[in-house]
Formats: C-alpha cells, structure tokens, sequence
C-alpha cells in the first residue's frame, strides 16, 4: 500500500459524529472479515448503504480510516496498561507491570483478529501518525517511572534519562511493535517478566 500518511481522524464535511462513528464500526467489521488491503472505500460504501462520495465527505481515505480504527487499538492498549500500574506503588512494580499489561494487550488486540492485525501491520511500516504518537506516549510514561525511580532511590541516575528511556523501549520492541510481535511469539510468555528483571538489573543504583 503506498497511501500518504494522513492525521489520526481527518475529516471533511458536517462533523456528524454519528454518520463518522457509523462508517468506523461498520469498517472495523468489515476489515475484520475480508482484510484492511483488500477492501477498497467502494466495498465499505456498499457494505454501509453510503455512497463513495458521501463516505469521503468524513474521512478523506481508507488510511484515514484505517488510522482511526488504529488509534482506538492503541488507546485500548493504554488504558490496561493504565489500569495495571495503577495499584502498584513502588517504581520497579510498575515496571515489571508494563512490560506484562502492554505484551498481554498487544498479543490481543493484534493477533487475535488476524484480518485487524493488517491495519496495525500497515501502520507500523507505513509509519502511520497514529503509530508515532502512541510510541510519543510511551516514552513519555517510561520517562515518568523512570524520574520516579531516581527521585525514590530505587534507579540510578548516572545514565542520561533520554538514553534509558529509548534503551528500555528498543528491548520492549519486539512485543509492541505488530511488525515483529509475530516473530516473538513462542517467547510472549517469559518474555515480559525476563526482560523487566533484565532491565530493573541495569537501573539498580
């Protein structure tokens, strides 16, 4: 696919969040079924009833689309992980709990519905806005633990912050990235608790 790379949720036309949030979940279902490179905006506007004309009206292309659909995976993502660290107190436990909340929502979201896993797949290789901005606001909750740690006493403070938070995501990688994540696959279920012992080793102070 060859596609410009568009903003998260273009739009055009009335902002009718009901017709958009309409055309997205008959989208999610119908690239769950037949697959994101094989459906063409013409498939959608027949599957919904809509012309091509008036789907382009709200979403400029089947990327657009497709990026909207990626930034709710996306968000799903955040939100367990959230929800995971949340209770943990110490700055290492909720280290240890991102690494496993964050493989456990990938391995569901992206894997699971092989045809969706296409989106993600063309996302991360197309670099897809939606894509950049999830890995902004991963690195900026990593560099939030990490500050959290120093000023416990739990992480060193000799490594520049910049360079262990992209240290930290770069071994994170293989279990986030869709691309890679169906490579590591027979590894998902040590993988997580390995790699935070391995990591929470090299931040010892």
């Amino acid at each position: 696919m060859t596609e410009t790379n568009t903003p998260a949720a273009p739009t055009r036309g009335p902002a009718d969040h009901e017709v958009r949030d309409q055309i997205v979940v008959a989208a999610t279902e119908h690239f769950s079924r037949y697959g994101y490179e094989k459906t063409t905006v013409s498939d959608l506007a027949k599957a919904i009833g809509f012309s091509k004309a008036y789907i382009y009206k709200f979403f400029e292309s089947k990327q657009a689309i497709g990026e909207l659909i990626c930034v709710n995976c996306l968000r799903q993502i955040e939100v367990e992980v959230a929800a995971a660290i949340a209770d943990a107190k110490l700055p290492p436990d909720k280290l240890r709990r991102l690494f496993k909340a964050s493989t456990e929502a990938s391995l569901r979201l992206f894997v699971q519905d092989r045809k969706l896993y296409e989106i993600a797949a063309s996302a991360a290789s197309e670099r897809w806005q939606a894509v950049i901005a999830y890995e902004e606001r991963f690195q900026a909750l990593l560099r939030e633990l990490l500050q959290e740690g120093r000023q416990s006493g739990d992480f060193e403070r000799k490594t520049p912050l910049d360079e262990a938070v992209m240290s930290i995501q770069l071994v994170m990688r293989p279990y986030l990235n869709p691309l890679l994540l169906q490579h590591s696959l027979d590894s998902t279920d040590q993988a997580p608790t390995l790699l935070a012992s391995l990591v929470l080793r090299s931040l010892s102070p």
